[in-house]
């Protein structure tokens, strides 16, 4: 059986939320609700409770992708899903309903950020597709920006000067850098293989994590000047 486990950090206090069926590959936190994706195609999604037993009670169980949800992202009061089936599900976090499906990409879709007013998605297809919101509130893409190589990765930061900067890890062991919305390249990231994780430091520390398939990893800082040669 898989289970997911939480920790009260300040007793230390350990309880077992056991309600996914197979391997649990995302989870995040939004409007109060913990939400895991498993191999299974379900989104489980869990309430702070007094009345259970636990801290925590399942509340409903996301059902509407048919392969398994390996990322789940959260913005502008909504639960972006990606899958195996090369779909992205976009669910109200108030109704935790299914509001609309987006099928921009023809590949396995490998990241998903909800960055400012833009949604970001990339795929094995060799694309990153900005997702942009339209008055009624719907989902249109409004640039599409293609990689030689298939995406693996997204990571969305602002430099030492304030700059938006899309980090964008490809299938050729690189991170590459862009200015967004630009696409304007500003450097590359190396690597001994593929960086299959990024993720940004804490408010205002200028720092980039990579984790490669060697097991590595990496802490990078912007500097305030560029070093020169």
């Amino acid at each position: 059986m898989v289970i997911v486990k939480a920790w009260n950090i300040q007793t230390a206090s350990e309880f077992t939320l056991d309600e996914p069926n197979g391997q649990v590959l995302a989870m995040t936190v939004g409007n109060d609700t913990l939400l895991a994706g498993a191999e299974d195609g379900v989104i489980s999604a869990w309430r702070g409770s007094s009345e259970s037993k636990t801290p925590f009670e399942l509340i409903v169980s996301l059902r509407g992708h048919i392969e398994a949800v390996v990322c789940l992202s959260v913005g502008r009061n909504m639960l972006y899903s990606r899958s195996m089936d090369h779909s992205i599900k976009v669910w109200d976090l108030d109704t935790l309903q299914c509001e609309r499906t987006l099928n921009g990409h023809t590949e396995v879709v490998t990241s998903l950020i909800c960055w400012e007013h833009y949604l970001l998605s990339s795929s094995f297809d060799c694309t990153i597709k900005v997702w942009g919101f339209t008055k009624e509130g719907t989902l249109e893409v409004t640039y599409t920006h293609r990689e030689e190589n298939g995406v693996l990765a997204l990571c969305g930061m602002t430099d030492a000067k304030a700059k938006p900067i899309l980090y964008c890890s490809c299938r050729d062991n690189s991170v590459r850098m862009y200015e967004f919305p630009s696409f304007s390249e500003r450097g590359r990231l190396f690597s001994q293989k593929d960086v299959r994780s990024l993720q940004i430091g804490p408010d205002r520390v200028v720092l980039v994590f990579t984790g490669d398939e060697t097991g590595l990893l990496t802490v990078w800082k912007w500097l305030e000047e560029p070093k020169v040669p």
